[in-house]
């Protein structure tokens, strides 16, 4: 395609948003089937949803416009997703790995969020409010993807991914025989305190 007019430049953009949603609803199964945590699975489920409805949502734009949807591949998410299913991969303890999959999927919703608001800016350009208003809804949409992932992150599965390496730690001192009695900083040992905490214990939902 020659990029000679305006237009021409926000029909790309356009295809590329959608060939990239379109990925987006085959590659997050995936990241569901492999996440642990039942409170990222939850999130990752119901941002499949909203992707779904953003699909339809383009598809409405197009058919507006009178142009077909697709003849576009994204490669710029086509790579985002080909690294983040290497993590799905990857042998390793399964709170570090829903750790990797947020990383995965936060690098997902920043590709978008930049994609939405030079469409909407496009759109606006252009004087198509309806249009400008649905990528509205579509980047934030994206952006409160991206902050719930934040929220999981901080308050449980970064903590519990951590908390994998001073478990190792543990047990590697123990293993010694060096490490009867011996406190970490900023951790306490209590009676019947095996070092590997179940998840059940966690800040789990």
């Amino acid at each position: 395609m020659h990029m000679d007019s305006f237009d021409k430049l926000y029909m790309d953009q356009l295809k590329d948003a959608y060939s990239a949603e379109k990925q987006l609803t085959k590659a997050l199964p995936k990241m569901v089937k492999s996440a642990t945590s039942p409170e990222l699975r939850t999130a990752l489920e119901e941002h499949l949803a909203v992707t779904r409805r953003q699909v339809e949502r383009l598809e409405g734009i197009f058919q507006d416009m009178g142009k077909p949807a697709s003849g576009k591949t994204c490669k710029g998410m086509a790579g985002i997703i080909e690294e983040g299913q290497e993590i799905l991969h990857e042998d390793g303890d399964p709170e570090v790995i829903d750790a990797a999959i947020i990383a995965a999927a936060q690098r997902v919703e920043h590709y978008e969020i930049a994609a939405y608001g030079t469409l909407r800016a496009f759109a606006e350009t252009k004087g198509d409010t309806k249009a400008a208003r649905i990528l509205e809804e579509i980047l934030n949409e994206e952006k409160e993807a991206d902050e719930r992932l934040t929220r999981i992150a901080e308050s449980s599965v970064n903590v519990d991914a951590r908390d994998v390496d001073e478990d190792e730690w543990d047990e590697d001192v123990e293993s010694k025989g060096e490490g009867q009695g011996r406190v970490q900083p900023g951790r306490g040992i209590s009676a019947g305190d095996t070092g590997r905490r179940d998840k059940a214990d966690g800040p789990w939902t």
